[in-house]
């Protein structure tokens, strides 16, 4: 039975390079009788692998079914799909960073370790070229991904803003990519809050901690809540604007990291971000390009007549003596 299972497995594996095979060439790689083969296909097809007839070739191919079957990689193959994942999981594919890093969970799991050195030292002698933002640790984000999905508290060394070190104790609830940065969405048991963690400021401690019940989200939308909390909770001062442009041709000139827009109507918009300094605040602002009337902080809207007066001073001619 254990012999027929492997073949079984073998003959999918096959099947799954989407070419067509004889029924003799199936026979000569999996040592068996064309017979056998026969009887292995009829026995796919009862597990629910949609296998076809070539009809005039005595041949078979492995069609498209309904759920998607366990996919069987020899050693190269799954060396080229993990180094792949990291190479995606690293941002140099808009988009699809946050799914290949949780792939990538799943397939450094079942790697056996000789495979996981290879992938390693592969990695480790590749120089990708990349404008970005502080390299995270592949391994890392693959531990933070597992727990997050598994449920398993984080315990890590936390470097803030200001450069305080602090212990962390978290419950992991999702990772969010930016495009430049990874964040973890994460409620902190000790400070008895959710909290934001930008990774390449984090130390993972092992092992993990003990496994949680998870807890409401505070945000339907995540990566709102993450945006908000990176550009604007953490500065002195929080300004609100409505800007008078659509929001997704502000949107062209606004990062997630430096402010969150929310559309008004077809026409305009709402501005909300942060900065410790109110000029720093107005002008970033006023370089967008577009008209905007500031609701908050209310000292910035005569910190900005003040510097309106400064400016337009700053083209007239000096008085005579």
């Amino acid at each position: 039975m254990l012999e027929t299972s492997a073949r079984l497995l073998r003959l999918l594996s096959l099947l799954q390079t989407h070419r067509q095979w004889s029924g003799a060439e199936l026979a000569d790689r999996l040592g068996v009788s064309p017979r056998t083969v026969r009887r292995d296909v009829d026995r796919l097809r009862e597990l629910g692998y949609t296998v076809h007839a070539v009809a005039g070739t005595a041949g078979y191919r492995l069609g498209a079914g309904s759920d998607l079957p366990p996919l069987l990689l020899d050693d190269e193959e799954a060396v080229a799909v993990a180094v792949g994942l990291r190479t995606a999981a690293g941002g140099t594919v808009t988009g699809i960073e946050e799914s290949s890093v949780r792939a990538l969970a799943k397939l450094e799991r079942v790697l056996p370790s000789r495979l996981r050195h290879r992938v390693r030292a592969l990695q480790s002698m590749t120089v990708p070229m990349t404008a970005g933002g502080p390299a995270v640790d592949p391994d890392a984000l693959t531990v933070i991904a597992a727990a997050c999905r598994d449920h398993e508290s984080l315990r890590f060394d936390y470097r803030a803003q200001d450069g305080s070190p602090s212990s962390r104790l978290v419950e992991p609830y999702r990772l969010v990519v930016t495009g430049r940065r990874w964040y973890l969405a994460a409620y902190d048991i000790e400070r008895e809050g959710w909290r934001t963690f930008r990774l390449d400021r984090l130390r993972l401690r092992t092992p993990n901690g003990p496994r949680f019940v998870p807890r409401d989200p505070p945000a339907a939308d995540l990566a709102e809540y993450v945006a908000h909390s990176i550009s604007s909770a953490p500065y002195r001062y929080q300004g609100r604007f409505t800007v008078y442009a659509p929001a997704s041709v502000v949107a062209e000139s606004i990062a997630p990291t430096t402010g969150t827009i929310e559309p008004v109507d077809t026409r305009t918009c709402t501005l909300t971000c942060g900065s410790h300094s109110l000029d720093e605040l107005a002008l970033w602002v006023a370089l967008i390009g577009v008209p905007f009337t500031v609701h908050e902080p209310p000292e910035l809207v005569e910190h900005i007549r003040a510097l309106a007066t400064r400016l337009a001073a700053a083209t007239s001619p000096p008085p005579s003596s």
